[in-house]
């Protein structure tokens, strides 16, 4: 870590520290995040700054410095309180609709990024498709895991060609991992290979400043093709509700 980083890392941590003394609760972030800021060192303990403060507690409850999230969440919840900005996913949806697509594939644009806006970046495509499976259709979950993939690979015969930006953003010599190649040459064959292309073709890959779209063009569209759960969506023990928890209350420290 150089030292600029390191010394806004301390300074990012002195606030929350300040935060944690004043609101009573101290956050402990996962290894993941610390990862991600390219720190290897063993976690710290915890019991110190507890002991030096017994009205300090681990958060274990809602998080007060983000929005109140309901007590049964919906989809729309969660792109209004959790999500950040997604005017990315809903221009592609706009576009998608616009097209003419079917609407499980307006959906599946509406849905295609939501890990990157709400969750993590690396492999996001697998991750959102994941997040969805339990409410969606299967081609839609199908073609959200498979744009992943795609987007890196031109296809002629629809006119989608690589994207410059990408190119701006990886460098002109990027390849894809091996894995990646490995399940496009499985994708390309695959009866759904045109839904997940579909996304691809409708990416926004550079945002349009000009073209606001709002969320409530797609209330319909999410009420007659995702199953929203009676309970909420992180609380109908699907195999993904933890995920959904999670980004309800990211930092919970168990």
């Amino acid at each position: 870590m150089n030292a600029s980083v390191a010394a806004l890392s301390e300074r990012a941590d002195a606030l929350e520290s300040k935060m944690s003394q004043e609101l009573d609760y101290l956050v402990v972030k996962s290894r993941l995040h610390t990862w991600a800021e390219g720190d290897m060192s063993p976690p710290g303990s915890s019991m110190p700054q507890l002991k030096a403060n017994p009205r300090l507690r681990l958060l274990m409850g809602d998080d007060p410095r983000l929005p109140t999230m309901p007590e049964k969440p919906t989809l729309i919840d969660f792109f209004k309180h959790r999500f950040g900005p997604s005017m990315h996913l809903m221009q592609s949806a706009h576009h998608a609709r616009k097209a003419g697509l079917p609407e499980k594939m307006v959906l599946a644009c509406l849905l295609h990024d939501i890990a990157v806006v709400g969750f993590i970046r690396g492999d996001h495509g697998y991750w959102g498709a994941q997040l969805v499976e339990p409410y969606v259709d299967e081609e839609v979950t199908w073609a959200i895991r498979a744009h992943q993939v795609l987007r890196f690979y031109p296809d002629d015969s629809v006119g989608y060609e690589y994207p410059e930006s990408y190119v701006a953003m990886f460098g002109a010599d990027y390849r894809p991992d091996p894995y990646v190649d490995e399940d496009y040459q499985r994708m390309r064959k695959h009866k759904w290979y045109m839904s997940g292309r579909q996304i691809t073709l409708n990416d926004i890959y550079s945002f349009d400043p000009n073209l606001h779209v709002e969320l409530g063009e797609f209330t319909d569209i999410i009420g007659r093709n995702f199953r929203q759960p009676e309970q909420g969506l992180g609380f109908d023990n699907s195999p993904v509700a933890h995920m959904w928890r999670a980004i309800i209350r990211p930092a919970k420290y168990l």
